[in-house]
C-alpha cells in the first residue's frame, strides 16, 4: 500500500550511485513520496546502500541502462512519473582521462536518450500532468573550469570552462538540457554542486581513500602539493538541496549548491587524521600520526586549481543552506566507515564472476 496523503511520484537514474542513494533514503525516510529508481548497476552503483529502505512499499528498483532508449521507453510507460531527477553519471576524473569512451556514451548520449524519452512522454500528458512534470539534471561546479585563489566563487552566471574529458561531458549534458528547454519547451531545471562526501561513497574518491587507507595503514598518495581547494558539500546536505529544487524551484532556473567549506586536500587529510587519532587509541604518539602515510604524488593532467560555490541564490530563494559545516560533516563519515566494514570490505573487494 502507498502510504496515505498527497505525494509524488518521482524516477531517479543513478539511484545506486553515492548521491542517488541519498537522496533516496532520505525521500523515503522523510517523505510520503513513491520513488522509481534506474540504475545500470556499474562499479560505482550498489544495493547494498539501499537496504534500509529496499522493503519500503513505495521504492522500486529497475536495473536499466539509459543509454537503451527502448529500456527507458519501457520504464516511463510502467512507471508514469511526475518528476524526473537525472543522477546517472560517470563521475571520477581520472578514469575519465584513462577511458573517455564511457563518460561521452552515459553522460553525453545517455542524456540525450533520457530528454528525448520524457519531452516525448511529456508531450503527451494532460494538461495538469503537463504542469507537474519537469526534468531535474543534477550537475557539478566542474563545468565552471578552475578558480584563482583570490577569485570569488562560482555563481549561476560563471562562464563555462571545462578542464577534464569527465567535466566536458558534463557540460555537454547540461547544454543538452538547456536546448531541449529552449527548442521543445521541456520544462527543466539544473543544479551544480560542489564535491560531495560522507557514508556509502566509493573508496576511489579522496575522502574515503584518505580514511580507509589510514585504517589500513597504507600510503595516502595527494596530487601535487596538496595545495588543491575544493568546497566540501555533506551529501545529506546536497540530498535536502536536490529535493527543495525539484519540489518548489522554478522551472528552468540553475541553482549552484556548496557546502561553504573550502579546504585544501592537505587540510582535509590533517581533518580527517586528526579525528581519526581521536577515536583509534593504537595512535599515541606523533611518528604514529596517520598523517605520516602522506605521499605526494605526480599531478594529474589539467587539474583544476580551486573550485568554490556561492550558494546565495538557493539561500534567498529556498531557504536552503548547509546543515553541517566541514567538521561536524568529517566525524560523521568517519564514523560511518569506522562502523561500516562489511559495506567497504564488499565494495573493495566485489566477487569475481
Amino acid at each position: 500500500m502507498v502510504a496515505k496523503g498527497w505525494y509524488m511520484k518521482f524516477l531517479i537514474t543513478g539511484g545506486c550511485g553515492f548521491i542517488g542513494s541519498a537522496v533516496i533514503r532520505h525521500i523515503i525516510k522523510n517523505t510520503n513520496d513513491i520513488v522509481i529508481n534506474i540504475d545500470k548497476l556499474t562499479y560505482a552503483g550498489n544495493l547494498e546502500s539501499l537496504e534500509s529502505v529496499e522493503r519500503s512499499d513505495r521504492y522500486i528498483f529497475d536495473k536499466t541502462d539509459i543509454c537503451d532508449k527502448q529500456e527507458l521507453q519501457r520504464v516511463f510507460d510502467k512507471y508514469q512519473p511526475e518528476k524526473i531527477m537525472h543522477l546517472a553519471a560517470e563521475s571520477h576524473v581520472d578514469r575519465s582521462i584513462n577511458g573517455p569512451s564511457d563518460f561521452i556514451q552515459t553522460n553525453i548520449v545517455g542524456t540525450y536518450n533520457l530528454l528525448e524519452i520524457s519531452k516525448k512522454y511529456w508531450l503527451e500528458l494532460s494538461a495538469e500532468k503537463k504542469e507537474n512534470f519537469c526534468f531535474h539534471h543534477v550537475s557539478t561546479d566542474e563545468v565552471y573550469g578552475d578558480l584563482k585563489d583570490t577569485e570569488g566563487a562560482f555563481t549561476e552566471d560563471s562562464p563555462y570552462s571545462p578542464s577534464s574529458p569527465y567535466s566536458a561531458s558534463k557540460a555537454s549534458a547540461d547544454h543538452l538540457v538547456r536546448a531541449w528547454q529552449r527548442t521543445y519547451g521541456l520544462p527543466v531545471m539544473i543544479t551544480n554542486c560542489s564535491n560531495n562526501y560522507g557514508p556509502y561513497q566509493f573508496p576511489e574518491k579522496l575522502i574515503p581513500l584518505i580514511i580507509l587507507n589510514s585504517i589500513n595503514r597504507k600510503p595516502i598518495p595527494i596530487y601535487g602539493k596538496g595545495d588543491q581547494i575544493r568546497d566540501w558539500l555533506y551529501v545529506e546536505d546536497h540530498a535536502r538541496a536536490l529535493i527543495e529544487v525539484l519540489k518548489r524551484g522554478k522551472v528552468g532556473e540553475t541553482y549552484n549548491i556548496g557546502g561553504n567549506s573550502e579546504r585544501t586536500n592537505l587540510q582535509v587529510v590533517r581533518e580527517i587524521c586528526k579525528v581519526l587519532e581521536k577515536k583509534i587509541s593504537s595512535v599515541q604518539t606523533a611518528s604514529e600520526s596517520y598523517y605520516n602515510l602522506v605521499v605526494f604524488v605526480n599531478d594529474r593532467p589539467g587539474h583544476d586549481f580551486r573550485y568554490a560555490i556561492d550558494t546565495t541564490k538557493i539561500k534567498n530563494t529556498l531557504n536552503w543552506q548547509p546543515k553541517e559545516s566541514f567538521e561536524t560533516g568529517i566525524k560523521k563519515t568517519v564514523d560511518w566507515y569506522l562502523n561500516n566494514q562489511i559495506w567497504w570490505t564488499r565494495v573493495c573487494n566485489p566477487p569475481k564472476n
